[in-house]
């Protein structure tokens, strides 16, 4: 029994061994495939919106605008919310970038890249979209958008990265949650007040643009 758990315990190290030269190995492909990108916007939604509904059309909006006043587009490169954003950058001229994560489900490639990373780990990818990213616009999504939002959110609010424009699109969309931060976070004192000058709700795609544009220098 003893030799069995000792054996075990050493097969887990060689396997954990291996996987952080797999790990290194996607920081160093996303930092050269990614390092002479240029000014570009990172922007997030679900997967799981088709082409007809009006989230996909103003994603694309939004991205086709930020393409012509001179910004890259970074998206999750899969489905849905996604594909819109890359689309817009593609056919606004301007570069499009997916940073594809391998998932059992759900999670292809769409064809509207110019560059495309991929990645199996979260979190090497979640580096990538603040690194390379002067801006985040968070559109409607389920776990994985809030995942990314937190992770913008946290990281400005203890000023582990310089501050820069985090843009939550569609009011209706986020007004419960941002209740809630004021409701339940902020009573607690979880959060301050000065926390909510951390992010942009908006509504228009002029205003995202107006807000990047004002705040991001190119």
């Amino acid at each position: 029994m003893g030799l069995s758990k000792q054996y075990l315990i050493d097969d887990l190290s060689h396997k954990d061994a291996w996987r952080l030269f797999r790990i290194m190995a996607e920081f160093v492909d996303g930092f050269e495939n990614l390092n002479d990108l240029g000014p570009a916007v990172s922007i997030f939604g679900s997967a799981r919106v088709s082409p007809e509904e009006k989230e996909y059309q103003f994603t694309y909006q939004i991205a086709k605008q930020l393409a012509e006043a001179g910004y890259g587009v970074i998206t999750g490169g899969g489905p849905g919310l996604m594909e819109a954003g890359n689309k817009g950058a593609l056919e606004g001229g301007g570069k499009s970038v997916g940073l594809h994560i391998h998932l059992p489900f759900e999670q292809k490639p769409n064809e509207y890249t110019t560059l495309r990373c991929d990645f199996r780990y979260f979190f090497v990818r979640k580096v990538m979209f603040i690194k390379y990213a002067m801006a985040y616009v968070v559109m409607p999504g389920g776990f994985g958008t809030l995942d990314e939002l937190s992770e913008a959110l946290v990281l400005t609010q203890t000023r582990r990265i310089k501050p820069f424009p985090i843009i939550l699109v569609g009011k209706d969309f986020w007004s419960p949650l941002l209740d809630w931060f004021k409701n339940k976070l902020l009573p607690k004192k979880f959060i301050k007040e000065q926390d909510f000058d951390i992010f942009f709700v908006v509504d228009e795609a002029e205003e995202v643009l107006n807000i990047i544009k004002r705040l991001v220098i190119i």
